[in-house]
């Protein structure tokens, strides 16, 4: 399924309003457009990220390029941010327009489910299908994504590192819950001042939180420094916040629903969803495709394992590939 190609991978950004609010799209390969019905060039398949939280696809650039070639270039890959998780460029506001009724919450977590799927109605022709690969709270999106609108014609859906049920009691979650539903607003008036630092400055301090890592993808760093915006941090922190109060109870009617559709990947020492919460999902559904993590890679895998973790995705569709 790989391709042993160097070349530049082709790579088109976008920011566009989505719902009102500003998102950021990432898609890779020559297809730009997709919405168009009486198109004879569309692929058959879109491979559609759905981020975690932050929800800013620039962490996810290397990854949708990894995927797009170990596809041999066939398909396309797209990341669309979360609504908000993006640094609008100069001239472009965070809303579109304060008093639209689409605004409604957008940057909450029911709102971000509702965005992904206007997305897809406005940007994707219904006739191609879906593999739609979800990373954290994109895991959760994901799900209400195909519970919502059954008329979407996934293929696939790899949920990776799924944060889908009991955030607040995991145990990153118990520390973070007070922080994020209680103190948030304490945080924007530091990342209000840093905001004011030149380039150069937030790159080093970003560099000095991540030095632990023996290896960091260069697009991370890049990426991070939109987090000194007030605006895109406060979105952040705020759907973080619903995060905790929303995501308690697993939705096992979608799963057992969607069971043949769907690929768990749980981590071994993840502190969002931790080992025994794959150790109950595989015993409730022991015919599903639940898979637990032998390479002892990290919940933000983009960080630092993006090639690796798209060697293994498409390893694991290549049998659903070869029958489109």
């Amino acid at each position: 399924m790989r391709s042993g190609s160097e070349e530049p991978v082709p790579l088109h950004e976008e920011f566009i309003y989505c719902c009102g609010a500003a998102t950021h799209v990432l898609k890779c390969g020559p297809w730009k457009d997709l919405s168009k019905d009486e198109s004879k060039n569309l692929p058959r398949l879109l491979f559609m990220i759905i981020p975690g939280n932050p929800g800013l696809a620039g962490y996810y650039r290397t990854f949708i390029q990894a995927l797009y070639c170990g596809l041999n270039q066939q398909y396309p890959v797209w990341v669309v941010s979360h609504a908000g998780h993006c640094k609008p460029p100069s001239g472009m506001e965070m809303i579109e327009d304060a008093d639209i009724k689409e605004l409604e919450d957008v940057f909450g977590l029911n709102g971000q489910v509702e965005h992904k799927l206007n997305f897809l109605k406005k940007n994707v022709s219904k006739d191609i299908k879906l593999v739609l690969i979800a990373h954290s709270i994109g895991c959760y999106i994901t799900l209400e994504m195909m519970k919502r609108a059954s008329e979407l014609q996934v293929l696939r859906s790899v949920l990776l590192f799924p944060t889908i049920e009991r955030m607040a009691q995991s145990p990153q979650g118990k520390l973070m819950t007070p922080l994020l539903c209680k103190l948030r607003y304490a945080l924007y008036m530091p990342v209000y001042l840093l905001s004011f630092l030149p380039e150069g400055v937030k790159a080093s301090l970003v560099r000095f939180a991540l030095r632990g890592m023996k290896t960091c993808d260069e697009s991370s760093i890049t990426t991070s420094i939109n987090l000194f915006s007030v605006d895109c941090i406060a979105n952040i922190l705020y759907m973080a916040s619903q995060e905790m109060m929303k995501v308690v109870e697993r939705d096992s009617t979608t799963i057992k629903q969607n069971l043949k559709k769907l690929i768990f990947y749980y981590g071994t020492g993840d502190s969002w969803c931790p080992q025994h919460y794959y150790d109950e999902i595989k015993m409730d559904f022991p015919d599903g495709d639940i898979r637990l993590c032998e390479k002892g890679l990290r919940h933000a895998f983009v960080l630092d394992a993006s090639k690796e973790m798209a060697a293994m995705i498409t390893d694991w569709l290549q049998d659903d590939l070869t029958k489109l």
